[in-house]
Parts: C-alpha cells; sequence; structure tokens
C-alpha cells in the first residue's frame, strides 16, 4: 500500500456544522441533522472514524436515491407491557435508534425491564452510542444487530462473503463513574473500518480479511473488487456464533430482514434486538455498583501495569479526551468524498 494521504485537523465544532449543513441542504428537519451530527461527530471523537463523518457520502447518496428516508417518524409495532418493536421505515438510523431506546427506557423505569425492537432502520451507526444512552438513564443494555446490505462477512470455514459485519455490544451504568460499553462487530474488523484504510492508503492488520481466491491479504482494497473479498469472523467459530445471534435474534425475532442473498438494494438496513434492565426497580443496584468496583478494582490489581490494563469503553474516553481538545483527522480522500457529497445536495464549499 502507499503511505498514508495527508489529514487535516477539523475542530469538533466546526465539523458539526458542516453535518448539519449537509443535511439540512438534503432536507432534513434541524432536529434530524443536529441528532445526525451529534453521532456521527462523537464516534469520530471517540476514535471510531469507520462510524463517524466518512458515511456521509453513502448517506447523502442514499438519501438521494431514496433508500434513506429523510423525516421518517418511527412507528410503533408492538405494544404490549415490557415489549415495544418499532419499526424505522428506513429512516435516519440515528434517530430511529434513539427514539426507540428512549421508548425503552421509559418502558422499563415503569416496568424494571423492557424488550425494544427496532426493524428497518437505515444505519443506526456506533452502537456503544445506544449502550450509553441507556447508561445514562442508569440501565443496563445489551444490544444484538445485524446487518442487510452488501455481505462483506464470511461464514467461519467459508471464502466467500454471506453477511454482514453483526455488531454486539452492552452498557453497564457504575454510579460516580464512566459506564463500561462493550461494543464490537462480530467480524475482525468493521467493513468501515477497512474503508477507513483504502482512504488512507494504508493496510490492515494480517488476518482479517480474504481476497476474492479466498487468500489472506493486507489490502483494503480487496474487500471492495468485483468479485470481492471478504471479512473473517473475531475468534474463529466463537465470533461465528455470535454473529448468527445477531443476525436471527436482532432481526428474524423481531419482524426484521435477514441477510438472506445478495444486497437488495442501495440502503444499509440495520434492525436491532435491545434488553433494557434497571438495577433500582431490581434492587441490585448497591450490588452492581460495589461488585463492580470490586471487580475493576481486582483486575486491575497488578500495580505495575495497572495503567495498561483498561476496561471496556476506557480507549474511546482518552481518544475522546485528546480530538476534543486537538480536533479530529480527517484524510484527504474522505475530506473529498464528503466535500462532493454536499455539492450535490447544493452545498458548493465546506465552509
Amino acid at each position: 500500500m502507499s503511505s498514508a494521504s495527508a489529514a487535516m485537523i477539523v475542530p469538533p465544532d466546526r465539523l458539526r456544522d458542516i453535518v448539519v449543513t449537509i443535511f439540512s441542504a438534503a432536507g432534513s428537519t434541524d432536529r434530524e441533522a443536529r441528532l445526525v451530527a451529534d453521532h456521527l461527530v462523537e464516534a469520530n471523537l471517540r476514535g471510531h472514524d469507520s462510524h463517524g463523518v466518512g458515511m456521509i457520502p453513502a448517506y447523502i447518496a442514499n438519501a438521494l436515491d431514496g433508500s434513506l428516508v429523510l423525516n421518517q417518524t418511527l412507528s410503533i409495532a408492538v405494544d404490549s407491557g415490557p415489549f415495544v418493536i418499532c419499526d424505522g421505515g428506513s429512516g435516519v438510523g440515528q434517530v430511529m435508534a434513539r427514539d426507540a431506546m428512549e421508548a425503552g427506557i421509559e418502558r422499563a423505569a415503569q416496568t424494571g425491564a423492557c424488550i425494544v425492537g427496532l426493524r428497518n432502520s437505515h444505519h443506526i451507526g456506533r452502537i456503544g452510542h445506544w449502550a450509553e444512552q441507556c447508561a445514562t438513564a442508569g440501565l443496563i443494555s445489551i444490544h444484538f444487530v445485524n446487518v442487510v446490505s452488501t455481505p462483506a462477512v464470511a461464514p467461519f470455514g467459508g471464502t466467500k462473503a454471506r453477511v454482514g459485519t453483526n455488531p454486539f455490544a452492552v452498557g453497564i451504568p457504575r454510579a460516580g463513574k464512566p459506564p463500561i460499553v462493550v461494543d464490537f462487530a462480530t467480524s475482525r474488523l468493521a467493513a468501515g473500518k477497512v474503508q477507513v484504510a483504502l482512504n488512507k492508503g494504508v493496510s490492515i492488520p494480517e488476518g482479517a480479511l480474504l481476497d476474492a481466491g479466498g487468500h489472506p491479504t493486507t489490502d483494503p482494497s480487496d474487500l471492495f473488487t468485483d468479485p470481492p473479498g471478504a471479512l473473517v469472523p473475531f475468534g474463529e467459530h466463537k465470533g461465528w456464533g455470535l454473529s448468527v445471534a445477531c443476525e436471527l435474534l436482532g432481526a428474524a425475532l423481531i419482524g426484521g430482514k435477514t441477510q438472506s442473498g445478495p444486497k437488495r438494494g442501495n440502503g444499509i438496513i440495520n434492525s436491532m434486538l435491545s434488553i433494557l434492565v434497571s438495577p433500582d426497580r431490581l434492587g441490585t443496584r448497591a450490588s452492581l455498583d460495589d461488585e463492580t468496583n470490586a471487580f475493576v478494582s481486582w483486575v486491575r490489581s497488578e500495580a505495575t501495569r495497572a495503567s495498561a490494563i483498561l476496561m471496556p469503553g476506557d480507549p474511546e474516553r482518552e481518544t475522546r479526551q485528546w480530538r476534543k481538545a486537538h480536533g479530529i483527522p480527517i484524510d484527504a480522500r474522505t475530506w473529498d468524498e464528503i466535500g462532493a457529497a454536499a455539492k450535490s445536495v447544493g452545498v458548493p464549499r465546506l465552509d
């Protein structure tokens, strides 16, 4: 691979304004534009550039071809006791997922727990964002997500892409401390991270990608050839098993579509099953806090290496602190692609 393309540094507030301007020009309401901007820039702040503003070109292209429906209203398909099943109608995922989680949070406050289904939403972005939303409300949350788009991941033992990256997340609130947030794709790399590497002109780690012939490769362009290569599951059969659970629980259980064939349209469609639990209503808040603190202290008790022992969510918070102070790096190719997307909706330049 060639050397990385030069990156420009953009202040977070400026980047938010740019996103709002682009989506407003595309036809989004102010609320929708701002929720998209907050989510994408937050992903960049936390170091997940794969789910940040680099998604703008795909989102705008989908809005223009109708596979992403701007200003969609979340609909409730099932509302029965602890069950709330929502349909996103291909609406903006950052709005659909937020509103679905708000419905679940409200219900969990009433009943102690809620099973929330969100089906048929356009791309909902970084799943940890929704775990954080629930943790802020004091709730435990578990999220199973499937992806219906261009298949990108081969089954364990296979060489051809058959499923999406099917992420999984868990959020655990901590009294007076940042939550523990587990959030990862069930492939060794998210497809967006391969796209970021391609845009930067850098190689990806070994063991994550197969080329179209089924051979290991570190060239990110091999994922996007015709025919395409394929990512592999993390943890071999274990990651594959979790991917299957995300596909069937995240979609089939709640009436969503599974990735049961080649790409059907231009959109990136997510369904998500979320399990929300209130430790307060369960009566275990004190135990959760005490035992979580004891556990974290124990795993970090190897004093000479304690600084190297991170809990899930720590790396993102450290990256966020640095990028908030110094700005967000955007490689030249990604910046040009965002500029082209802006022009396609009548924004002549990224001011």
